[in-house]
C-alpha cells in the first residue's frame, strides 16, 4: 500500500528543515511551498526529491541563506538581476511579484536573472501565472555544468535547458508546456543511476557516440551525454532549442558558459504577457479553447488513451493529491535520513 502524506504538513516539514539548515524563514517558506507544489503536480524529480541536495548546498554556503537580488538594470519592461546564489524558488517568487504589475501596466515585462541557484519545478510558476490570467514564458540554463552535446557532437556543452510556456484555457484550467532540449533530464538520469536502473529507450550516448540506455555512461571517464530532442535523426531540433535558451538566459543576463563556474545554479529568463493588452481575454480564450477542443476531441491511436492537453494530468493530480494525500517517490525518504537525524524533524509525522 502506498504511503500518503498531508501536503500542508509536508510544507511545514520542509520549511523546518530549511530553517534549521540556516535559511531565512520567509525564504524557507517560499522554497518549501514550491517543492511540495512540484510533488502535488507529479513532478517528483523536482519536488521534495531536491530537498536533501538543497540542504547540503545551504550548509556548505553554496546556496546563500539570506539577502536580496541585486538590481543591475531596471527599465520599465526589462530588468536584470544578480541573484547572488539565493534559492531559485525565492527569486522566482520575487520576480513574479515584480513583473505582474509591470505587465498589467505595459502589456509585457521580462526579467533575466544571473547567478540564481536551482529554480526547482518550472510548472509551479506557470500555474501561478495562468491562474492570474497571464501567459508566461520561462527558461533556465546552468552554465556550471554540461550534459548535452550539440547535434553531431559527442562532448557536452549544454544542460537540458528547459523552456516552458503556460496560459489559461477553459475557465480555471490551463496549458503548461515544459520542454527540455534533451530527451530526458539530469534528475531522472541521476535517479536511475542510483537505483541501478536503465532507461526504456536509448536516450544517451557514450563518449564514442554509441547509443545506450544505461545512465552509468554519464559517470564514466570520459563521460557520455544525453541526447537532444529528436535523437540522432532529428537532434537539430533539440540543438536549436538549447541555443535559443542560452540566448534567452545567458545572453540576456550577460553571464554564462564564458565565465568562471560557481557551482550548481541557474541563469533564468521569465516574461509575463498580459493577455488583455493584445486581443483581450475573450478573444484569447475563444481561439485557444477552440484549438484545445480540436486536440481533446481528436480520434486517439489508442482509445484507452485519449488526447489531453499539456498540464491536464498535472492539474488533475494536484487536485486529487491535495484532497487525498501526496504520494512521494520512494527515493525521497531515505535521501532525508541524515537531515532528519541532524535536525530532528520526521517525514513520518506527515503521513495521513
Amino acid at each position: 500500500m502506498n504511503t500518503l502524506y498531508d501536503s500542508r504538513k509536508l510544507t511545514s516539514y520542509a520549511q523546518n528543515l530549511l530553517k534549521a539548515s540556516g535559511l531565512d524563514e520567509a525564504i524557507a517558506m517560499s522554497v518549501a511551498e514550491t517543492l511540495v507544489e512540484g510533488d502535488l503536480l507529479g513532478h517528483d524529480t523536482h519536488g521534495l526529491g531536491l530537498l536533501a541536495s538543497y540542504l547540503k548546498e545551504i550548509e556548505t554556503g553554496n546556496m546563500r541563506s539570506s539577502g536580496s537580488p541585486l538590481v543591475l538594470s531596471d527599465k520599465p519592461a526589462a530588468l536584470l538581476w544578480d541573484g547572488q546564489r539565493l534559492p531559485g524558488p525565492w527569486l522566482l517568487n520575487l520576480a513574479y511579484k515584480e513583473l505582474a504589475p509591470r505587465a498589467k501596466s505595459m502589456g509585457i515585462a521580462s526579467l533575466a536573472i544571473r547567478r540564481s541557484h536551482h529554480i526547482a519545478c518550472l510548472a509551479v510558476y506557470l500555474m501561478r501565472a495562468l491562474q492570474d490570467g497571464f501567459l508566461m514564458v520561462l527558461a533556465s540554463s546552468d552554465a556550471n555544468s554540461a550534459s548535452v552535446a550539440p547535434y553531431g557532437g559527442t562532448q557536452a556543452v549544454f544542460t537540458p535547458n528547459p523552456i516552458a510556456v503556460g496560459f489559461p484555457v477553459g475557465g480555471n484550467s490551463g496549458v503548461m508546456v515544459d520542454i527540455s532540449a534533451s530527451i530526458t533530464t539530469n534528475g531522472m538520469t541521476n535517479r536511475k543511476f542510483k537505483a541501478g536502473e536503465k532507461f526504456e529507450h536509448e536516450w544517451l550516448m557514450t563518449a564514442k557516440g554509441e547509443l545506450t540506455n544505461d545512465p552509468a555512461v554519464m559517470f564514466a571517464t570520459p563521460p557520455g551525454t544525453l541526447l537532444g530532442v529528436g535523437g540522432l535523426t532529428h537532434g537539430h531540433k533539440g540543438y536549436g532549442l538549447s541555443l535559443m535558451v542560452e540566448a534567452l538566459t545567458a545572453g540576456l543576463a550577460g553571464r554564462g558558459r564564458a565565465d568562471p563556474k560557481e557551482g550548481w545554479g541557474a541563469t533564468v529568463h521569465v516574461t509575463l504577457y498580459d493577455i488583455n493588452a493584445f486581443s483581450g481575454e475573450d478573444e484569447f480564450q475563444r481561439q485557444m479553447d477552440y484549438v484545445a477542443q480540436l486536440c481533446k476531441n481528436n480520434v486517439p491511436r489508442d482509445p484507452s488513451k485519449p488526447v489531453r492537453l499539456p498540464g491536464q494530468a498535472a492539474f488533475t493530480r494536484r487536485q486529487s493529491q491535495s484532497a487525498n494525500g501526496v504520494q512521494l517517490h520512494p527515493s525521497i525518504e531515505p535521501s532525508l535520513k541524515d537531515a532528519e537525524t541532524k535536525y530532528g524533524f520526521k517525514l513520518s509525522d506527515c503521513v495521513i
